[in-house]
């Protein structure tokens, strides 16, 4: 009964409603992603590779391109530590406080990224609540590199710990537990055992993390002080081209924006293919 009912042919309702659904999503999509990506590439090469290359030559170019990487690179792997130990706390121990710390991992999501950057000018800028001390110690955070971090932190602090929570739950401890049992220190547990069997949902958040960090603009915005050169990212440098009215340098900066999008899609759609491969293994072998 079942093996027919699967091999029973749609009707021509239920094909005309799967065309329509499929359409519907695919216009959706040209219309509010491909189109939009496609005129940044054109209006960046509008006139020509030379000129395309000289934008991306010019001093405040890469002075932007370098900044935002030094954010990313350092904003990442705290975020990553922090959500490795996060994953762990919220999985493997019970406490007091824990749905709290729950909450407060997920901050980011709901809290507007303006709202962030007001925050931690109230906090570190010159009239803020340690501006006083920082300003006596020669501490600079508010417009300057240790501000845009503190917010970008802020801004990505969800990814790899929520990645990682909803798979160490699924996963149990049962294996840590046996290395455990057959004398293995914690740090042996953790690269041996836990770090192996989180280590594509790791890569996942870390990537998204990644892209986040690059692409962050609201936050970053209010403490960085739009100082060119010192302390404006790529997003920053669009915006501040735009408003030049450098409609073509805005465009060549956000290409790259854009490639760093496409690239984060491949590498995604790669480690879903392979993260997903691996939990239904996973699945498999726990039934």
């Amino acid at each position: 009964m079942n093996g027919r009912h699967a091999s029973r042919p749609l009707s021509w309702r239920h094909r005309l409603l799967r065309g329509t659904l499929i359409a519907l999503v695919m216009a959706f999509m040209a219309v509010l992603v491909l189109l939009p990506l496609a005129a940044v590439f054109i209006e960046a090469l509008g006139k020509g590779v030379a000129a395309f290359m000289d934008v991306l030559a010019q001093p405040e170019t890469v002075s932007a391109i370098k900044l935002t990487l030094l954010v990313a690179i350092i904003a990442v792997p705290l975020n990553l530590v922090f959500g490795v130990a996060a994953a762990w706390a919220m999985t493997r121990f019970e406490f007091r406080g824990k749905a709290l710390l729950g909450a407060f991992i997920d901050l980011p999501f709901s809290v507007s990224p303006v709202v962030a950057g007001l925050v931690y000018v109230l906090l570190f800028g010159a009239q803020g609540w340690f501006g006083p001390w920082l300003s006596d110690h020669g501490v600079t955070i508010i417009f300057a590199v240790p501000g845009l971090v503190l917010a970008t932190v802020f801004i990505t602090l969800p990814f790899v710990a929520r990645e990682l929570i909803s798979l160490m739950q699924a996963q149990g401890s049962e294996e840590e537990e046996a290395a455990r049992t057959l004398g293995a220190s914690g740090w042996q547990m953790f690269f041996r055992v836990t770090l192996p069997n989180i280590r594509w949902a790791l890569l996942y958040g870390v990537l998204l993390c990644n892209a986040r960090a690059m692409g962050e603009f609201g936050a970053v915005s209010v403490v960085s002080g739009h100082i060119r050169g010192l302390t404006t990212t790529m997003p920053l440098e669009v915006e501040m081209r735009y408003n030049e009215y450098d409609y073509m340098g805005a465009f060549a900066v956000a290409s790259l924006l854009g490639l760093l999008a496409l690239l984060t899609l491949v590498v995604k759609a790669l480690l879903e293919w392979r993260y997903g491969d691996e939990l239904a293994a996973r699945a498999t072998r726990g039934h």
